[in-house]
């Protein structure tokens, strides 16, 4: 299995985990977790929690553009070299957001943003240029 691959995997463990830290932070605010009606309760967290929650909604978003660009960069046929720096920037920047979302440092949270995007649109351009 190629490195953007493997990024690919870390990538899609993150919402889960950021999902388990939502549940730690419902257990807090409201003493339990509704299993009944989750969504319902997320959508009344406050603070810390609900930007964990955020950060797992924008990992989840984040997730399905970066799985069609390490594949449409694969099939292409782009450069491996190239393509494993631009995935591994991008997996770091994805670890960095949420740590920057949950602890509300907003600019650095958005540099990150745009420095994982900006690695999708290199990942398309290496693919274009193959």
């Amino acid at each position: 299995m190629t490195f953007p691959f493997w990024c690919l995997v870390v990538c899609c463990f993150l919402p889960y985990a950021l999902a388990f830290t939502t549940g730690y932070f419902k257990s807090k605010q409201f003493g339990s977790v509704d299993n009944n009606n989750p969504r319902a309760q997320t959508a009344l967290l406050e603070g810390t929690g609900a930007r964990v929650n955020a950060a797992q909604q924008n990992a989840w978003e984040a997730l399905t553009i970066f799985a069609v660009a390490v594949f449409v960069a694969h099939l292409a046929g782009a450069d491996p070299e190239n393509s494993s720096v631009a995935a591994g920037v991008f997996v770091a920047t994805r670890v960095l957001h949420p740590i920057f979302y949950i602890g509300d440092f907003a600019t650095p949270r958005s540099l990150t943003f745009l420095v994982g995007l900006g690695c999708l649109v290199w990942l398309f351009v290496l693919a274009a240029q193959a």
